[in-house]
């Protein structure tokens, strides 16, 4: 009976917490984390054009020198 109590005042307590945040802060759309690039120049988008094309190079030859040369960049 105790512990049904207890949870009782959680769930409460978590609730009006919740909500504070929410009002707060407000709420996100849903899951879409970092996929938005609006703040990329299009000198940022193609350094990692580049950076993707010589990954790619670099995985398909297997060689320490490529990975370095794209760790080093």
């Amino acid at each position: 009976m105790e512990r049904l109590v207890c949870n009782d005042h959680w769930q409460q307590m978590k609730g009006i917490m919740m909500e504070s945040a929410q009002d707060i802060c407000g709420m996100t759309k849903g899951p879409r984390r970092h996929k938005e690039t609006w703040w990329w120049n299009e000198e940022v988008a193609e350094a990692v054009r580049e950076k993707k094309i010589k990954c790619g190079k670099s995985k398909k030859e297997n060689t320490k020198e490529g990975k370095d040369e794209v760790q080093e960049e």
